[in-house]
């Protein structure tokens, strides 16, 4: 079985501040190589493809810069849809469900995260999330998003027993696109109806993740990356 992929790179990236003024954020550089590189060396595995990158804030800097990757892209420079709107924007790009998808504001150390998740995927599942334990999430500021339960399903709950932190990566059946009448929304619309059926699922990364979202970040990551 092949995964369809995608890459979200559209983001305004505006917690990065000056970093990104002249530049998206896929192109911070980490460790001397751009996000979205640390990203795509992950993809590199045979059950994956086509990948599909969204563009939207200067989109011709990231398309120079994957113009020798097979890449597909889905052009947002008209309206930034979110992850949900994004998503769904690509669909004909992707051909097909469920898909991975991934944010490129992270760096991993460890097992491919990618190939876990391909391995943990059961077909009774309708999304399939990774996440880390709070206190093993590397400059991620905020409570949890989740809680895990013992058959593995995700459920949201009060911030104090939140624990389990959204690494960005996923696997996702694509069907609820099609219920939601909005151009732009985030793909939270979708977890919360696959919460109530019971199909929303996650599996724990057991390497070491760091959340490259603002700059304080950046030597976090480094460091990491180095050990």
């Amino acid at each position: 079985m092949k995964f369809p992929l995608m890459i979200f790179a559209a983001g305004l990236g505006t917690r990065m501040g000056d970093l990104v003024m002249h530049r998206p954020k896929p192109l911070v550089q980490v460790a001397g190589k751009p996000l979205i590189d640390h990203a795509l060396t992950l993809t590199a595995l045979p059950q994956i493809g086509p990948k599909v990158v969204n563009l939207h804030y200067h989109a011709p800097m990231l398309r120079d810069h994957l113009a020798s990757y097979d890449i597909r892209f889905s052009d947002e420079t008209d309206l930034l849809r979110e992850t949900g709107g994004g998503l769904r924007h690509a669909l004909p790009l992707l051909g097909g469900s469920p898909v991975i998808t991934m944010n490129t504001d992270a760096v991993w150390r460890g097992p491919n995260p990618i190939a876990h998740l391909i391995c943990e995927w059961r077909e009774e599942m309708e999304a399939l999330l990774l996440i880390v334990p709070q206190p093993q999430a590397m400059g991620h500021k905020g409570v949890g998003d989740f809680e895990l339960d013992a058959a593995g399903r995700l459920h949201r709950a009060a911030d104090t027993i939140k624990d389990m932190i959204y690494t960005g990566v996923q696997i996702i059946r694509t069907d609820l696109l099609a219920e939601v009448d909005q151009d732009a929304f985030s793909l939270n619309l979708i977890w919360d109806k696959m919460l109530a059926r019971g199909r929303l699922y996650g599996t724990i990364y057991d390497g070491q993740w760091c959340d490259v979202g603002q700059p304080a970040s950046i030597p976090l990551a480094e460091a990491m990356l180095h050990v």
